[in-house]
C-alpha cells in the first residue's frame, strides 16, 4: 500500500488499485484518497480562509479544485485522476464540518450516490 503523503510537493506518486470485481463507491474512493492525501483538505482550508479574509461571501469548490490542480498537479497519491471531481461535494462537507462558520459560503446539494 502507498505511504501517506502528508506534505505538499516533491513526492513519488503511487497508484492504489482496487481488486477486480465491483467498483468501490464514490464515498469509499474518497475515503481512500483522503487518507492518502490529508494535505488536500488542509490546502482547501487555507484557500477558503484566505478567500473569505479577502471579502468573499460565496465560494465555489470547483474554483478551489482548479487552484489546487494548478499548484499541485503531480502532488497527489492514490487516484489516477489526481484530484477527482467526484470528491468535490465530500470536501465541501468536510470543510463545513470542520468550520461551521463557512456553511453560508458554500452551496451544498444532496448527494445522489454513496
Amino acid at each position: 500500500m502507498a505511504a501517506v503523503q502528508d506534505e505538499i510537493p516533491g513526492l513519488v506518486i503511487h497508484t492504489v488499485r482496487q481488486p477486480e470485481g465491483q467498483a468501490p463507491s464514490i464515498q469509499a474512493q474518497f475515503e481512500t484518497f483522503h487518507q492518502l492525501n490529508p494535505w488536500v483538505l488542509r490546502a482547501l482550508e487555507t484557500l477558503t480562509a484566505d478567500y473569505i479574509k479577502r471579502g468573499a461571501s460565496r465560494i465555489g469548490i470547483g474554483m478551489l479544485f482548479e487552484v489546487l490542480r494548478w499548484r499541485y498537479v503531480t502532488a497527489t497519491e492514490g487516484d489516477e485522476f489526481r484530484l477527482n471531481n467526484n470528491f468535490r461535494s465530500r470536501y465541501v462537507r468536510l470543510l463545513i464540518e470542520r468550520h461551521p462558520e463557512w456553511a453560508g459560503a458554500f452551496e451544498v446539494r444532496s448527494l445522489r450516490t454513496d
